[in-house]
């Protein structure tokens, strides 16, 4: 477990933005695709409507969108950019990175640094506390971070079990240094277990199984899911980091005005609801309209609630996120 803290924050959240595609795929629509029903994908997960990327669409394109809106939002420029992060599992391509495409297309400066990580959902809170970390030290001063997912074109529209899940798009913070009011980013805690690596994985592709006619033929490059196994450590450990993170910030979930949860299923956060002693009332929700968007969800959920004017300046937020790795975590934000 790696975990990042400070009595004063170093950090803040300057600015956020998100993105969506225009196309809207509806339970009745996936109806007409595979063996579902609009109740059972509602009653088992929340979900009523996912965001689809048009063709041609790229994940850099709309990691870029929701950049800009973020820059935007903090007033600043994209040459003011010291780090550029992405977190994603679906990559423009395996090389270069998916940062360097993004540097480009939102007029970084040629010599801004970046790279993509790879945590799956978690991937917008380790991306966080891996930007907090530049700042506190000084090694950056404005970091980009991205949540981006395109999970549309890994996905196997035949498997009821998975493709009824997953959405695309795009959520971007900018972290810059914190201010003298006591808001910013209290802390990270981010982990990882490997057990149960290969219960939400995309299996062929890489070193371990290069692409191949064979490879293509079995679905091998899309997602395959366990999602029992999933679904056993999600609420015991969302609820955990949750905990922890409450714990080293000497709060209690009274404290909590919002949870910005990992938008994975309705019945996980049910469960973390339960056990860490928050409200559902005060879980940010929109699951029933974007679906699972992965690394992108918190930052999504994040953006909208700042833009609809649900989540105000100085509220503590409390985020958590799990993915396939096994990886997790949460965060505590002075907003």
């Amino acid at each position: 477990m790696a975990d990042v803290s400070t009595t004063q924050p170093a950090a803040r959240i300057a600015g956020t933005g998100h993105y969506v595609p225009e196309k809207v795929l509806t339970n009745l629509d996936l109806e007409k695709m595979v063996d579902t029903s609009d109740q059972w994908i509602v009653e088992r997960t929340g979900i009523r409507e996912r965001r689809i990327a048009a063709e041609g669409e790229t994940t850099s394109d709309m990691a870029a969108e929701a950049a800009r809106r973020a820059l935007a939002k903090a007033e600043l420029e994209a040459t003011d950019i010291d780090l550029i992060l992405v977190a994603t599992v679906t990559p423009d391509m395996p090389l270069p990175s998916t940062a360097m495409f993004v540097q480009q297309k939102i007029g970084a400066r040629a010599d801004c640094p970046g790279f993509d990580l790879a945590a799956a959902c978690a991937g917008f809170i380790y991306g966080l506390s891996i930007a907090e970390k530049y700042v506190r030290t000084g090694a950056a001063k404005n970091v980009l971070v991205i949540g981006v997912e395109l999970l549309s074109r890994v996905l196997d529209w035949t498997d009821r079990g998975t493709c009824v899940l997953f959405g695309d798009g795009a959520g971007a913070v900018v972290v810059s240094p914190a201010r003298d009011d006591g808001r910013g980013i209290a802390s990270t805690h981010i982990y990882g277990d490997g057990r149960l690596a290969e219960s939400l994985c995309i299996p062929a592709g890489g070193s371990r199984e290069p692409a191949s006619h064979e490879t293509v033929d079995k679905n091998r490059h899309l997602v395959k899911m366990i999602g029992q196994d999933i679904f056993k450590v999600a609420v015991k450990n969302l609820t955990a980091a949750s905990v922890t993170a409450l714990e080293h910030n000497g709060l209690s979930p009274d404290d909590v005005d919002w949870v910005v949860p990992h938008q994975a299923n309705s019945r996980i956060l049910e469960g973390v609801s339960r056990r860490c002693g928050v409200p559902m009332d005060r879980f940010y929700i929109n699951i029933d309209r974007f679906g699972n968007t992965s690394s992108a969800s918190v930052p999504i959920a994040l953006d909208e609630g700042v833009r609809n004017g649900t989540l105000k300046p100085g509220m503590n937020l409390l985020m958590c996120a799990l993915g396939g790795g096994i990886a997790w975590g949460s965060a505590l934000v002075r907003l």
